[in-house]
């Protein structure tokens, strides 16, 4: 089985370094022959003949893909989003679509706590200072503790937030029509008239898309601070960056953005009252390692004859059933 794996070196080395002699063991591997992200052009250029694409989360499976590789038997997602890939035209052509591990979530709930932290007590503008060679002012700081922290979408993340937030001596509140939490159940309205502290943890999608908008901030007390590590399509970053502006919002932690890649966008990263990371929830060891396991997991499952865990396609993967046959 050959098997095409499409991180760029960087993120090659930050996110699948560790998985891939595993994966050479079982198949052929080729790596993304660039020292950048691929084109869907060049992405079927270089997986020409492969049977497998290990992709990383940028690498979008575009419709044309899946036609113009007759050899192609499955697109692995080493990310739990299948958002950019069409899974539609993937069936169609009999590819299987799978996704990672769900193995992010303690390593995305603890950042969007340290960025918290950080717009609370200021820690990045004081370090910067020393840095620079300058004393930093006393800035006052906010103590957390006795705080209402409001929690929008009550899955995996945010259930586990609310956990390490309510043990710093937090009230929690959440708000998702669909989950009934141990914490205390209100509607969005009243979470964010009542929260010191907003988490927008909803999946990204038409109906959340711009959650969080000129009509929520106004909603939002004085003052209040706004954490998002979900996704960036949630936020209406020209109103945030307003609220910012008359100081209904003191601060923003941002691991996600509307820039490449998810990133935060410069309108508000480079801000002065927002503490900003480029899309690093993920990025630790144990979350890397078994996100890419999971990818060597299922190419050795295919291998085996078997269908791998977390597809999402699985009745319709006949390219793979046919190539079991031969």
């Amino acid at each position: 089985m050959r098997v095409l794996v499409t991180h760029n070196p960087e993120d090659l080395d930050a996110y699948y370094g560790r998985a891939l002699p595993r994966l050479q063991q079982i198949a052929d591997v080729v790596v993304n022959p660039f020292d950048r992200d691929l084109s869907t052009t060049e992405l079927i250029d270089a997986a020409a003949g492969c049977h497998v694409i290990a992709a990383h989360r940028v690498t979008p499976g575009a419709t044309e893909l899946f036609t113009a590789l007759p050899d192609l038997l499955a697109f692995l997602r080493c990310a739990v989003d299948v958002s950019t890939i069409d899974v539609d035209a993937a069936s169609a052509s009999g590819v299987l679509v799978a996704r990672a591990d769900k193995s992010f979530v303690a390593s995305t709930a603890e950042l969007a706590l340290g960025l918290f932290l950080d717009v609370s007590r200021q820690i990045a503008s004081s370090t910067v200072d020393y840095r620079d060679g300058r004393e930093p002012p006393q800035r006052p700081g906010r103590q957390v503790r006795g705080q209402t922290a409001g929690i929008i979408g009550f899955g995996a993340i945010g259930s586990y937030l609310a956990d390490l937030l309510a043990a710093l001596g937090l009230d929690v509140l959440v708000s998702d029509p669909n989950v009934e939490s141990p914490f205390e159940d209100v509607d969005l309205d009243g979470l964010l008239g009542r929260s010191d502290v907003v988490f927008p943890l909803a999946p990204g999608n038409e109906a959340t898309t711009g959650l969080i908008g000129a009509d929520q901030l106004a909603a939002m007390r004085d003052g209040a601070v706004l954490v998002n590590v979900s996704r960036g399509e949630l936020l209406d970053e020209a109103a945030v960056a307003a609220a910012l502006d008359s100081g209904r919002l003191s601060g923003v932690g941002l691991d996600v953005g509307q820039a490449a890649d998810q990133r935060p966008s410069a309108l508000l990263a480079g801000r002065p009252d927002v503490v900003a990371t480029p899309h690093l929830g993920g990025l630790t060891p144990e979350n890397a390692d078994a996100q890419a396991a999971s990818s060597v997991e299922q190419v050795d499952a295919m291998i085996r004859g078997e269908i791998p865990p977390r597809s999402v396609n699985a009745d319709d993967a006949t390219r793979l059933r046919s190539w079991w046959a031969r």
